[in-house]
C-alpha cells in the first residue's frame, strides 16, 4: 500500500541521478499566485507572509493572536511545506491593527510583507497556482540528458500524483485507516481521510501511467480543463479534444473517491472499479465520511520550466496550477530519497 502511495510508477523512466533536496529551507522556495488583487476595502485584511521553516497552521495561530481573533477566523488557501521558504497569503478580520501595523508583525519563522483591505476571508483552494524555485545539491548529471528530460516534461507534463506530504511521515496518515475514525481528533481524521482518497487516486494514476494512457483522452474518460475544476465526458469521436489534450489544454481525470456513481465509462470505468476493489477500505472510509465522488486531473502541466547551474547546485524554476505537487515534478528528474521530509 505504501508503495502505491509514496512511490508510484514514473512516466519517464529512472531518475537521472541522486541529489539532495532541502539541505536548507532556502533551497525550496514557493510563491503563491492568487490570480486576483486585493479589493482595497472590506472587513478583512489580506496579508502576504514570508515564512521560513514554519508550519502554515502555526503561522495562522500567530496571526490570530496578533489580530485578537480566533484561529478559525484566519483564512489561507492551502498548506505549504514547513521545510521551505514560502510566500503565502492569509486573511484576518479587520481589527484595531492598522495596515501599516500589520507590516511590522513578525515572529519566529515568519514576517508580514504586505497588508491590504479585502472583502472576504480567503477560502481553501483560492489560488491560481504556485511558482517554485528549487535547488538540488550534489547531483551529477549530463547537461544533455537533463535538457532532454526537462523538454519532455515541458511538452507533456507529469503524472499528477499526490506527493508524500499528503500521506504523512512514513505514511502515518495511511496507518490511521485501521483506527476508528470516531476516536481520532478532528485534524487527524481529516488528514486520514485525505490520505485514503489520495491513495486511491495515485493507484488509478499509476495504472494509467503503466498502460501509457495518462496523457491522452479516450472514450469513457472524463476530461478536465487545465487549471479549472470543470469536467466533462469524452465522446467516442472527439478529434478536437485529442488535439487540445496534446496542447495541455485538457487532461484525463481520475477519481477522488466518495459516495455516488463514477463518472467514467467503458474501459476507464472498469479500470477505476478494479482499483477501488483493491483499496476497498480506503474507499469505504471516504463514503462513510459523506465525501462525494469528484475528479482530479491525471496530468499536471509544468509551465515556465527553466534550469541553470550555480555554485551550490542545480536550480530549477517552474509554475504549477493549484493542488499540484512540486515533488511529483522532481521525482521524474532526480532521486532525492528521504531528504524531502
Amino acid at each position: 500500500m505504501l508503495r502505491e502511495a509514496l512511490d508510484p510508477v514514473r512516466a519517464y523512466g529512472a531518475p537521472l541521478g541522486r541529489g539532495v533536496l532541502r539541505a536548507e529551507p532556502e533551497d525550496f522556495l514557493v510563491e503563491e499566485q492568487l490570480g486576483f488583487s486585493a479589493a482595497g476595502s472590506g472587513q478583512h485584511v489580506l496579508l502576504k507572509v514570508r515564512k521560513r521553516d514554519a508550519n502554515t497552521q502555526w503561522v495562522a495561530r500567530e496571526l490570530a493572536r496578533a489580530c485578537g481573533c480566533r484561529a478559525l477566523d484566519v483564512g489561507y488557501a492551502g498548506l505549504k511545506d514547513r521545510h521551505a521558504v514560502a510566500l503565502q497569503w492569509f486573511t484576518v478580520p479587520q481589527s484595531r491593527m492598522t495596515l501599516d501595523g500589520w507590516t511590522a508583525v513578525r515572529g519566529q519563522g515568519f514576517e508580514v510583507l504586505e497588508a491590504h483591505a479585502h472583502t472576504r476571508k480567503l477560502p481553501r483552494g483560492a489560488l491560481e497556482g504556485n511558482r517554485f524555485e528549487i535547488r538540488i545539491r550534489h547531483m551529477q548529471v549530463d547537461d544533455g540528458a537533463l535538457a532532454t528530460r526537462l523538454a519532455e516534461i515541458a511538452a507533456h507534463g507529469v503524472p499528477n500524483y499526490f506527493g508524500p506530504q499528503r500521506f504523512g511521515r512514513d505514511g502515518a496518515n495511511l496507518a490511521r485507516m485501521s483506527e476508528d475514525p470516531r476516536a481520532l481528533a478532528p485534524e487527524q481524521r481529516s488528514f486520514m481521510l485525505s490520505a485514503a482518497r489520495s491513495l486511491v487516486f495515485n493507484a488509478v494514476a499509476a495504472e494509467r501511467v503503466a498502460d501509457g494512457s495518462w496523457a491522452t483522452l479516450e472514450a469513457g474518460d472524463v476530461a478536465n480543463l487545465d487549471g479549472r475544476g470543470s469536467v466533462f465526458a469524452v465522446e467516442p469521436e472527439a478529434p478536437s479534444l485529442l488535439e487540445r489534450c496534446q496542447r495541455l489544454e485538457l487532461h484525463p481525470t481520475g477519481p477522488l473517491w466518495g459516495r455516488g456513481t463514477l463518472a467514467s465509462t467503458h474501459r476507464i470505468h472498469a479500470l477505476e472499479r478494479a482499483v477501488s476493489a483493491r483499496f476497498s477500505q480506503a474507499c469505504a472510509l471516504t463514503e462513510q465520511a459523506g465525501m462525494e465522488q469528484e475528479r482530479r486531473a491525471l496530468r499536471l502541466a509544468v509551465r515556465d520550466l527553466q534550469w541553470q547551474r550555480d555554485q551550490a547546485g542545480l536550480l530549477i524554476h517552474f509554475r504549477l496550477t493549484r493542488s499540484g505537487f512540486a515533488t511529483t515534478v522532481l521525482r521524474e528528474i532526480v532521486d532525492y530519497g528521504d531528504n524531502n521530509t
